[in-house]
């Protein structure tokens, strides 16, 4: 079980299995809780998502909302929403992270709604070249959850 963390995934409505399983795995190894905000494109006993996850699903510390506003009421307090999204203009390595922030990715199919990125304190980006649209959502979530552990010291409880 997942305990005390410096960082937060969220995920608002996701809609690939597969993605979210790759995600709830990384917050296991990572000690990084995950939030799903739903309504989500699936259902939790997928095959897919458990084939993604294999074992880390229920060591994960995830927990689910039914809606934004559900996710928002359990938001901690002071805590900052960073949007990885490819509509910001800040690079994710030069984002300065602080502990408590959440890290949140937007649907799979359609990025993350306006009223997510109205909600933000922060919106960063992965450079990639230009003719590149975008990275898979799992992998977008590991590159800037490490950065912002390798910033703030997550990585000191973690084993080399």
């Amino acid at each position: 079980m997942v305990t005390q963390t410096l960082t937060r995934l969220a995920l608002i409505e996701p809609d690939i299995p597969q993605n979210t399983g790759a995600i709830l795995r990384l917050g296991a190894c990572f000690g990084v809780p995950v939030d799903l905000i739903g309504p989500m494109g699936f259902v939790m006993s997928d095959r897919s998502l458990r084939r993604a996850g294999l074992d880390y699903i229920d060591p994960a510390g995830f927990t689910i909302h039914d809606s934004w506003n559900a996710f928002l009421t359990a938001r901690a307090p002071g805590s900052r929403l960073i949007l990885l999204t490819t509509k910001a203009s800040e690079a994710y390595h030069q984002f300065t992270f602080q502990p408590g922030d959440i890290l949140m990715a937007g649907r799979e199919s359609a990025g993350a709604p306006e009223y997510v990125h109205a909600e933000s304190d922060a919106r960063i980006i992965i450079p990639m070249r230009a003719d590149a649209r975008s990275l898979n959502v799992a992998q977008a979530c590991a590159i800037v959850a490490a950065e912002a552990l390798r910033q703030t010291g997550g990585f000191a409880t973690l084993r080399n």
